[in-house]
């Protein structure tokens, strides 16, 4: 019903505020749907204490003169359902699968303009490498569009590294040949002569919206979980972190288990939490299934995760890995005979020699916010350690082109000692090496 009554017209009407995603119309946008006849009358109604699904607005649209009745159901939206409707309303992908990507590479060669949204893990892999394919193609006098990155946070995988890291990581993503906008909001889109047309508002120019236009969107915000179950079920949910709250064996209540990124589980060194990486979906699957016939096991196994950036980044990482936390990181120089990253058709995982000399870092005193080795002003981090702390604990490790040294990491964290010299920690994982 939308499509054939005038809906693109309004798409405009998509907003953005803190805390709620939602779609509003006036009395005044229903009639631009309906081409302006007047012979329409509208009454909106609203049906609440559903069942399962959220609250849903029921909006009937009479046709006055004959009669005929239409209804649209227009949910409260989550940020999920909001982008599930900006996809289809613009007629983008969401890039869920290989196969969507592959198709978004055909995308880059055709010479398109690509925009993504969202500054964490896939927003900033997927500026990298097809930044890194368009470039590419256009040394190669191939087809060549502009492909821009726009993110709410001050850097790339804010949410993860330091600040300063960050902030350098997203030069490394620029030198790529991406286009990346820090600390914008976006605000709206419309479709403008077969071009997207976003809006955003740039802290540089706070009373004045801002416009980018592009051939394709990516939308990379992240996910939420899919709790509808809770309510006819009877499970608790974690208002914070989101998902189906669980204890140390992932049990819900008696006989129900959950698992991967939908279980807000505690972790029995490093409290409560909820994980979103590949290996937590898989360590955190078959330990539900132990326990379902029986086993009564604990989640204690830390998993990892990992992210390549270009050439010049590849990372991997174990425990809690929150930027609020405090962070002490030790950097050393690259060496030719550095254990290699494998190189993919993209350029990722190509190892940099050079990094500044990491200096001892003792935490006999207060530890600041954030403390790094010598080397910080040259704004340089090629190779090094990131420890975030809690309480002079080491709960979280970051592995910076660093490589097979989880095991070493799952250790430190499991053994939750008072740590007071991070250089000597550091020497475990060979940063240092000949």
């Amino acid at each position: 019903w939308l499509n054939k009554n005038n809906f693109s017209s309004v798409v405009h009407r998509f907003q953005h505020y803190t805390g709620l995603d939602m779609l509003r119309l006036t009395k005044i946008d229903l009639h631009q749907i309906c081409n302006g006849d007047d012979t329409i009358s509208i009454r909106l109604y609203n049906q609440l204490n559903q069942i399962i699904i959220p609250p849903v607005k029921i909006l009937y649209i009479k046709i006055t003169n004959n009669d005929l009745y239409s209804a649209i159901y227009l949910h409260t939206l989550t940020r999920h359902e909001l982008i599930d409707k900006l996809c289809q309303l613009i007629e983008q992908p969401q890039q869920q699968h290989i196969d969507d990507f592959f198709a978004l590479k055909k995308v880059v060669d055709s010479g398109a303009d690509v925009t993504i949204v969202g500054g964490g893990f896939l927003g900033s892999e997927l500026a990298c490498a097809l930044a890194h394919r368009s470039k590419k193609n256009g040394e190669n006098g191939k087809p060549s569009g502009k492909v821009t990155q726009l993110m709410p946070e001050t850097g790339n995988i804010s949410k993860v590294l330091p600040e300063y890291l960050s902030k350098w990581a997203t030069e490394r993503v620029r030198d790529e040949g991406a286009e990346v906008l820090t600390n914008v909001e976006l605000v709206g889109t419309t479709i403008e002569e077969g071009k997207i047309n976003l809006s955003y508002i740039d802290p540089e120019k706070p009373r004045q919206t801002s416009y980018i236009k592009s051939d394709h969107v990516v939308i990379a915000v992240g996910i939420e979980p899919n709790t509808d179950l809770a309510k006819s079920a009877g499970l608790e949910i974690d208002g914070e972190q989101g998902g189906f709250l669980v204890n140390a064996e992932l049990q819900a209540r008696h006989n129900i288990w959950v698992a991967g990124d939908a279980a807000s589980f505690y972790d029995i060194k490093l409290g409560r939490r909820r994980v979103e990486h590949y290996d937590h979906a898989i360590v955190s699957g078959k330990l539900a299934g132990e326990n379902m016939t029986g086993a009564h096991k604990p989640y204690w196994h830390q998993s990892m995760f990992w992210s390549d950036l270009g050439p010049k980044i590849g990372f991997e990482a174990i425990g809690l890995t929150d930027s609020q936390l405090q962070t002490v990181a030790v950097y050393a120089k690259g060496k030719p005979d550095d254990e290699p990253q494998k190189e993919d058709s993209e350029g990722n995982r190509e190892q940099n020699d050079v990094a500044p000399t990491s200096t001892a870092n003792d935490l006999k005193h207060k530890i600041p916010e954030t403390s790094v080795t010598k080397g910080e002003d040259k704004q340089d981090y090629n190779k090094g350690v990131v420890f975030y702390l809690k309480e002079n604990k080491v709960v979280g490790i970051v592995l910076w082109n660093v490589f097979n040294r989880i095991p070493i990491a799952r250790k430190i964290i499991k053994d939750q000692q008072v740590i007071t010299n991070f250089q000597e920690l550091a020497k475990l994982f060979n940063i240092h090496q000949d």
